[in-house]
C-alpha cells in the first residue's frame, strides 16, 4: 500500500515533469554534496536538479506521458528538470561532465521527444536562444539597412547633379522665422 509520502512525492515528480519542457536524466554516484551544490548553481534558477528514487520515478514519468525513461532508472538518479532554456541547461550539465567524470547523462527528453546521450550533447552543442535571436534580428535588419545606405547614396547623387548641396527644410524655415519676428 502506498504511504502518503510516498502518493506526495510521486505528485511533484510528476508536476515537474509536466511543468517543464525538457528533462535529463543522470547518474551522479560519486560526486560530492559540494559538486552536487556547485552543479545546481550552474544550472541556474529555471532548471530544478532533483536526486529522485528511481521507482516513484518511474511511476511519475508513465503519469506524465513521459516514455523516455523506461529502462534507464537504475543506480544513484537525479533529474534535471528544465523549465527555461533547455540549451543553456544541456550546456552546463555536459560541462559539468567534462570536468567531473562521475556525473553520467544517461537519457532526456526535450518538448516531449526521447533523446539519448548523444542527443543531449548536440542539443548542447546549439547556441544559446539570445544569440539565435540576435542573429535573426541581424537577419531581418540587413535589407533595411541597406535600402537606407541605397536611399542615401540616390540623394547625394542627386545633390550633385544639381550643382550642389541642397538645404534641408529645418534650414530653410530658420531663416524665414528670423525675418518675421525681425518685422515684427
Amino acid at each position: 500500500m502506498a504511504t502518503p509520502t510516498k502518493v506526495s512525492a510521486v505528485e511533484e515528480i510528476t508536476a515537474d515533469f509536466k511543468e517543464s519542457t525538457a528533462a535529463v536524466l543522470t547518474e551522479y554516484r560519486g560526486l560530492t554534496v559540494a559538486q552536487l551544490k556547485q552543479l545546481r548553481r550552474s544550472l541556474g534558477a529555471d532548471t530544478k536538479y532533483a536526486v529522485v528514487k528511481n521507482t516513484l520515478t518511474g511511476i511519475a514519468a508513465k503519469e506524465a506521458g513521459i516514455e523516455a525513461f523506461e529502462g534507464q532508472l537504475a543506480g544513484p538518479t537525479a533529474i534535471a528538470f528544465i523549465k527555461g532554456d533547455a540549451v543553456a541547461a544541456a550546456k552546463s550539465l555536459t560541462d559539468f561532465a567534462k570536468d567531473n567524470k562521475q556525473l553520467i547523462i544517461k537519457t532526456g527528453y526535450f518538448e516531449g521527444k526521447a533523446l539519448d546521450a548523444a542527443e543531449v550533447a548536440a542539443l548542447a552543442a546549439l547556441e544559446s536562444r539570445e544569440f539565435q535571436l540576435a542573429r535573426v534580428a541581424g537577419v531581418l535588419q540587413a535589407p533595411a539597412s541597406a535600402a537606407v545606405r541605397t536611399i542615401e547614396a540616390l540623394r547625394v547623387k542627386l545633390e550633385e547633379a544639381n550643382g550642389g548641396a541642397a538645404e534641408a527644410p529645418a534650414e530653410a524655415e530658420a531663416p524665414a522665422a528670423e525675418a518675421a519676428t525681425e518685422e515684427a
